[in-house]
């Protein structure tokens, strides 16, 4: 069913929700969905910088006391 909308379908669907919600309220959605996409984003990026540190800490396994003497 879903397969057969196109373009007009899709333009009509389009007019009728700016008919519906507003320009000014599509704006400040659209707004709030690109800060979303950028706090998911610097999560990936900072999840991604800790997993990467816990595996150079994990490279390192020189027991704790021969770590003092050197």
């Amino acid at each position: 069913m879903l397969n057969n909308i196109g373009l007009p379908g899709l333009l009509l669907i389009a007019v009728v929700v700016l008919v519906l919600f507003g320009r000014g309220k599509i704006s400040s959605l659209m707004g709030e969905v690109g800060k979303g996409i950028t706090a998911f984003k610097k999560g990936v990026d900072e999840s991604k910088s800790e997993l990467e540190a816990g595996i150079e800490e994990a490279k390192d396994v020189t027991p704790a006391d021969e770590k003092d003497k050197a």
